[in-house]
């Protein structure tokens, strides 16, 4: 399995010079199986989405996407997706069912006329919308399990995706310190954790009125879990490189444990 990650912020972009060397788009999560030019499934459609379309062999996208939750800066990158936004894309969007709605207007809620030029249905090409409870599904020839996490502001999946070559947890908005006790057994053994890590532990009251995680408490479900490797996702949009530069040299005694950065690249194999 291939993994790019095409956009590590949270909350909102964060174009300028002090943002440059670990990125400023936001949530986006390219996942390819191992020897396959193109991903099939993306998690998340932040703004990083835009940077998909120029790493596509094909014209247009035939995969799937699945979204954590709704707030804006996990959809901004949905209606500038280029080669989705195409009449030869074919894509399955999965979101958190809530409200009693179907996906579509779900994602009408935040994405139709007077606050965008079109709805989620304006998309060219064949897009299915689909409401998903927790538990397993396959997207993209992915084997998924989706499960509630606590964030604020409507309902929020967590990802756990495998296939035969690795597995990969994908919880980018995440009240840690409020993780159930099975949580830890649903990333059991997974080879690669990207986590929440906005806050560093003296804004831990921040972290708590926005729903968040502190890079410590990222730091101890990973340990809790045995996740193989912990990614440090979703940084705060006032969060600079050398500030994040001084955050990894904190990790140097930590194996395993990176910060995120737009367009890194992680191989996994060994079959979890």
């Amino acid at each position: 399995m291939r993994v790019e990650l095409l956009g590590v912020r949270g909350s909102t972009p964060t174009p300028g010079a002090t943002y440059v060397r670990f990125g400023g788009e936001t949530s986006c999560v390219a996942l390819c199986h191992d020897g396959e030019p193109d991903p099939s499934l993306v998690l998340e459609a932040g703004t990083g989405l835009r940077q998909l379309s120029a790493r596509l062999t094909g014209p247009a996208y035939r995969g799937a996407i699945a979204l954590s939750h709704l707030h804006w800066d996990h959809l901004q990158g949905l209606a500038f997706f280029a080669k989705g936004d195409h009449p030869e894309a074919d894509v399955d969007l999965l979101v958190p069912a809530q409200l009693g709605r179907s996906g579509v207007d779900l994602l009408s809620l935040v994405m139709r006329p007077p606050g965008f030029p079109i709805g989620p249905d304006g998309l060219l090409g064949s897009w299915r919308f689909r409401a998903v409870e927790p538990g397993p599904c396959t997207a993209g020839g992915f084997e998924v399990l989706a499960f509630d996490v606590t964030h604020k502001g409507g309902r929020t999946f967590g990802y756990r995706v495998a296939d035969a070559s690795g597995s990969l947890a994908y919880l980018p908005d995440h009240t840690a310190h409020e993780r159930p006790p099975w949580l830890a057994e649903v990333l059991a053994g997974v080879d690669v954790l990207v986590h929440d890590a906005q806050f560093l532990p003296a804004e831990t009251a921040t972290a708590r009125a926005y729903g968040h995680s502190t890079v410590e408490e990222a730091l101890e479900l990973a340990q809790e879990a045995g996740a193989g490797r912990l990614v440090l996702f979703h940084h705060s949009p006032t969060r600079t490189d050398d500030q994040l530069d001084r955050i990894e040299e904190s990790l140097h005694g930590i194996p395993g444990t990176v910060v995120a950065r737009d367009g890194m690249v992680l191989e996994l194999g060994g079959g979890r």
